[in-house]
Formats: C-alpha cells, structure tokens, sequence
C-alpha cells in the first residue's frame, strides 16, 4: 500500500556520502530515516536513478534553483533520493554542483521505496525495482504533501509544485 498524506514516513536506512577522495567519493554512512526527520520540515524528492535525463537535467536543478525559496517557507532540508548506492549518489551531486546544499540519498536495494509503496519495476529494462518519482514534504516524521507522478511524467513531483503547497 502506498503512503498517504497525513501517514508517518516510514523508516528506512538510506546512504549517504558527503566526502571525497582523490578519485572518487568516500564511503558512505548510513542515514536512519526517522531520526534525520525528527523536529524538522523536509521537501523529499525522489528519481528512478542518478544520472537519468529528466533527473539530471530538471529535477534536481530545480530543485537547486528553488533551494533558496523552499528554506523561507520554512523547509530545514532538501533530499534526493534514488536507488542507487551512496557512491553513485554523492558522484551525481557532485557533478550537479549540488553536494552541501542537498542531500544525496541512495536506496540501493529499494527496500525504502517498498517501505512507501512507492517502488515499480524496471526488470524488463535492466533496471530492477526503483523509486518512483515523486516529492513530499515531511513535517516532524509526518507526510503533509505527496505528489507521484504517473509514468514517464514529469509534472507535479517538481520543486515549484511543492512551492505552491506550502502557500
């Protein structure tokens, strides 16, 4: 069943990687769900995969050019999440110039996306289970706003659909 608006974000362990070294970045730490939630509000959007077209070329620097705005109407943190390894993750930001001002998530074996209901698969492509994409926005742990796209689209899981939800 999938999340609805109004349900607890369920928890997960997703990986992260802020550091790099010479060639490429560090391992990644574990990031336990509920507590990187606990007493703040946070705009979560997530993408079928690191380094896929719409992904690259809009969704994440919307979200990027939007960061600014979306903090004043009182988000604390934005996330990106993909299933993909903490290594991917960190590279694409990385090259996204986004590292530092978003996080970079990765749910590697999609066992998050699952957890929300909000997984599809991608076998028939070689792609196994991924995310959806969506965005929601999570006050203290609860989701308050939930946009899912419907496949191939790319309409309502943007960063000025969430700009309008919060007024």
């Amino acid at each position: 069943m999938t999340v609805q608006i109004g349900d607890k974000l369920p928890d997960g362990v997703l990986a992260e990687s802020t550091q790099f070294g010479d060639a490429c970045p560090l391992g990644p730490e574990q990031v336990n769900v509920h507590e990187a939630v606990a007493g703040k509000t946070i705009a979560i959007f997530a993408v079928p995969g690191a380094y896929t077209p719409t992904c690259s070329a809009q969704h994440v620097p919307g979200y990027v050019e939007n960061l600014d705005a979306l903090k004043a109407k009182g988000v604390d943190e934005v996330w990106c999440v993909a299933t993909n390894d903490g290594f991917v993750m960190a590279a694409w930001g990385k090259d996204q110039n986004a590292i530092g001002k978003i996080r970079f998530l990765g749910d590697g074996s999609a066992i998050w996306a699952k957890a929300l209901g909000l997984e599809f698969d991608l076998n028939a492509r070689g792609m196994g289970t991924r995310l959806q994409r969506f965005s929601m926005l999570v006050k203290d742990g609860t989701i308050t706003q939930l946009n899912v796209e419907e496949g191939g689209k790319f309409e309502v899981s943007n960063a000025e659909t969430l700009l309008a939800q919060l007024g």
